[in-house]
């Protein structure tokens, strides 16, 4: 498969690199969407994903272009390239709340590159990252959002579950190290997720003020949304547990957001992938 590898640059100077993929079919769109962006999860990067590889060879022969791209985030640790140098960088070292720069910059690429006609499609943390930074900047927002598997991330929800315990001793660890500043000390945590992360990085992501509880903000989101989630994450993952209903709950006051649960589904659609797609096309066409 032949792809175009890309090169976009944030507003606040940090390089990315991304792969473009044209249509396999030919012809318009058949969803009414040119081209979608693709936000990989914690850890991860534009090139590893399996399921990415099964929904962009999907899209494309719907007759979308797909953009697969690295937000800052990407990889365990990585050293960012910036126009001061490089920066140490990734999961282990990443604000979240400046995936709102990685995010404008890979729509405006897309946009020069296709038109208006796009979509942003997040996995895992792509999806958190999606729908914060078309909520806290809705003048980017393209013509629909797709997040597949969204983490809860909400302190009272994690302290509240049967995991509760262990996430507070963790939590309490990490707070200790940035009142001593040691904020940049990297711990190797267990909850919600096993995962390198400095002290001061678990307290921001996973803090009391839940920032990034999407739950939060998902309202503000300016276009036509679907949240899907795997019945086997919801009902054995602390992250996922009872998040459906929490999100029927604001769908139903906002008619644009839209939630599928995709039975015997995993975090990553192992096995039922084809259901994915079929739920996200019924959604692209109603939409």
């Amino acid at each position: 498969m032949l792809v175009d590898l890309v090169q976009a640059t944030t507003g606040d100077g940090v390089r990315l690199d991304g792969a473009f993929l044209t249509p396999s079919s030919s012809g318009s769109s058949s969803v009414g969407v040119d081209a979608f962006c693709f936000l990989h999860g914690t850890g991860g990067n534009f090139y590893t994903s399996s399921l990415f590889d099964d929904l962009g060879e999907h899209l494309r022969a719907l007759g979308c272009a797909v953009l697969r791209v690295n937000t800052r985030g990407h990889d365990g640790v990585s050293t960012a390239s910036t126009d001061q140098g490089g920066r140490r960088q990734g999961a282990a070292y990443e604000v979240v709340d400046h995936c709102r720069y990685d995010v404008a910059a890979w729509l405006a690429w897309l946009r020069q590159r296709v038109g208006s006609r796009i979509g942003l499609l997040g996995h895992s943390m792509g999806a958190i990252k999606g729908l914060y930074a078309l909520a806290h900047e809705p003048q980017n927002a393209p013509v629909c959002a797709v997040a597949l598997s969204p983490p809860r991330l909400s302190y009272s929800w994690f302290c509240s579950s049967p995991e509760g315990a262990d996430f507070l001793q963790t939590y309490q660890l990490a707070e200790r190290h940035a009142a001593k500043d040691q904020s940049g000390a990297i711990l190797e945590v267990k909850l919600p997720l096993p995962m390198l992360i400095t002290a001061g990085g678990f307290v921001e992501k996973y803090g009391p003020d839940e920032r990034y509880n999407y739950l939060r903000f998902v309202a503000a989101v300016p276009c036509p949304t679907l949240i899907t989630l795997g019945s086997v994450e919801v009902a054995n993952n602390m992250a996922f547990r009872e998040t459906p209903q929490a999100i029927e709950e604001l769908a139903a006051k906002r008619k644009n957001l839209h939630v599928e649960t995709i039975v015997d589904g995993d975090h990553f659609y192992n096995g039922v992938r084809e259901a994915l797609f079929a739920q996200l096309d019924a959604w692209l066409g109603r939409r």
